[in-house]
């Protein structure tokens, strides 16, 4: 049995050290191979100056030249750009909350751009018909507007009216953060019956983006069938496309680590929908696309449909808004919380509500660590118990060996009969490490994939949480005027966790197996070379956690 303890040990130290290890070793490089390959990208995209669009709206691949047209202007507290008249195409757009980084005249974070650009990235809601001679809107149509402004409080109407006299308006709302809402609606002066379909649409051209190897995802996604659908650049460039015939399209859109670009149609009807990928023109495309049923308009009726377009912030109070409000199913999910969904979410939410009395997430992490210490404080109490039992019981364990030492079915049966006697649970010391495990990754992964960590400030030197610690000892902290490479940047959060393992772990029993207690003494200096790298967030919650834990190791010791 205490075999089966070391092994226990040893593998969980060998999962975090390939987890962490495939982090440092593996996915930091390959970053770096990537940012390269960014600027080269970026350098070649320069010379193309003539570039056009790829567009797929469910029925193939077509192309349209950007040209200087007319546009609504977008205002709102989180959203300035415009809106093309040419095609009623969403193009360009800003989010004014948010920085691309901490410089001083960092610019604001863009996240559409038109289809000409070396960013291209818009999104369309239209019609089409599987009738030819159907006049309707398309990509070449300039529409007309009742206003050069759209805001929250100002709407934007716009209408065409086609040879037939078939008229076509659209309304188009936004609100104070991030979701548009579309209404088009077909007045049918006609004498004729009108086949039409509305679809939606999300086009972007690929550009390299750093990758975080089975930590985050980014590319295509959505919630079809109540089901969540993820697929990288990569899983649509291989098959092409991806498609789902006439199902529950909650949502479809594309997603970055922090941004979020989606289509919520109309959820009174089923609809086809479309994960693509082309390469045309020197460049690589990808879109998302739905496409509703044939809707038969006859003459002299009317028919309207209402879109959204989310195109923004993945904030998690705000994506559960909407979730709650327009019925949108597992919206929250844009946001990659990962395996530990169930308790990486309230992590964030006990960290969230902190913070608003507080004022810093960095404090909140200190809170929210003391509430998980004080609920795993009994299981701990237990455990510290149980190792100075067995530590105890070590020499009896020996005895034991020795006398059946060729017989191991009776040695097994002594063993566990002592344990039995003494009341000792061989595995209980382990229990606090497993289940601190998902603790850990869930901190980990509110703080690598929410925007309210990006860039959040905690004292002194640190200006962000979720970036590792800039300062290293390697050039006294910045007393030198030297830049160690990125291996050597063991800051002073890292050390400071490396030193309160070591100390508590000198407080802690000792375990009874020799070689099981020297591969613990290691374990801070290993961890301190893994862990460098990592966000500095979660190394305040190690360090925090580490000390709560020689506090409490110090009053289990007085006190029992």
């Amino acid at each position: 049995m205490n075999n089966n303890i070391i092994n226990l040990i040893a593998a969980i130290i060998l999962s975090l050290s390939i987890i962490f290890g495939w982090q440092y070793f593996v996915v930091k490089p390959e970053q770096k191979k990537q940012q390269q390959q960014i600027a080269v990208q970026k350098a070649e995209n320069l010379k193309k100056q003539q570039l056009k669009a790829l567009v797929e709206p469910a029925t193939g691949i077509v192309v349209q030249e950007e040209s200087q047209v007319q546009r609504i202007k977008i205002e709102s507290e989180s959203l300035t750009g415009s809106i093309s008249l040419k095609g009623l195409r969403f193009d360009d757009l800003i989010l004014k909350k948010y920085k691309q980084d901490l410089s001083k005249n960092s610019p604001e974070v863009r996240l559409f751009s038109p289809a000409n650009t070396e960013n291209a990235y818009f999104a369309e809601i239209g019609l089409v018909s599987n009738l030819s001679s159907v006049k309707l809107p398309n990509n070449d149509t300039i529409w007309n507007s009742d206003s050069e402004i759209l805001s929250p409080e100002k709407p934007v109407h716009l209408f065409w009216v086609n040879e037939d006299g078939v008229k076509f308006l659209v309304t188009i709302t936004v609100d104070e953060n991030y979701l548009f809402t579309i209404e088009q609606t077909i007045v049918n002066n006609s004498d004729k019956e009108l086949p039409v379909q509305s679809y939606g649409l999300i086009n972007r051209k690929y550009i390299a983006v750093e990758k975080a190897v089975n930590i985050l995802h980014q590319g295509p996604i959505g919630c079809i069938d109540k089901n969540l659908k993820e697929y990288s650049y990569d899983d649509i460039k291989d098959k092409k496309s991806e498609k789902f015939a006439a199902s529950k399209v909650d949502w479809i859109g594309i997603t970055d680590k922090y941004w979020l670009s989606s289509l919520i149609p109309d959820q009174s009807s089923n609809y086809s929908s479309n994960f693509n990928y082309a390469f045309k023109q020197g460049t690589e495309r990808y879109q998302v696309d739905f496409i509703s049923p044939v809707q038969i308009i006859k003459p002299g009726e009317n028919f309207s449909i209402k879109s959204r377009i989310f195109a923004g912030v993945k904030k998690v109070d705000l994506l559960d808004k909407y979730e709650k409000q327009y019925d949108i199913k597992l919206f929250d999910r844009a946001i990659d919380f990962g395996w530990f969904y169930i308790i990486t979410k309230p992590v964030f939410y006990a960290m969230n509500f902190f913070y608003g009395y507080v004022g810093n997430f960095g404090v909140s992490i200190l809170i929210v660590t003391v509430i998980i210490k004080l609920l795993m404080f009994t299981l701990a109490n237990k455990s510290y118990r149980s190792m100075k039992k067995m530590k105890n019981l070590q020499p009896e364990i020996d005895r034991i060996k020795n006398l059946y030492s060729d017989d191991k079915a009776r040695l097994n049966q002594e063993i566990m009969a002592l344990y039995k006697k003494e009341k000792v649970n061989p595995v209980a010391g382990c229990l606090p490490i497993l289940v601190q495990i998902p603790v850990f990754f869930s901190i980990y992964k509110v703080l690598y994939v929410t925007i309210e960590m990006r860039q959040a400030p905690f004292y002194g030197w640190i200006k962000d949480l979720s970036a590792p610690d800039p300062t290293t000892i390697f050039n006294l902290f910045g007393l030198l005027p030297f830049s160690p490479p990125s291996f050597l940047m063991i800051g002073a959060w890292p050390i400071l966790m490396a030193i309160t393992m070591f100390l508590q772990q000198k407080m802690s029993p000792e375990p009874a197996d020799p070689m099981q207690a020297q591969v613990m003494k290691f374990m801070p200096l290993i961890f301190l070379f893994m862990f460098s790298s990592f966000p500095v967030g979660l190394l305040i919650y190690w360090s925090w956690n580490n000390i709560l834990s020689i506090i409490q190791q110090y009053y289990i010791n007085k006190f029992n």
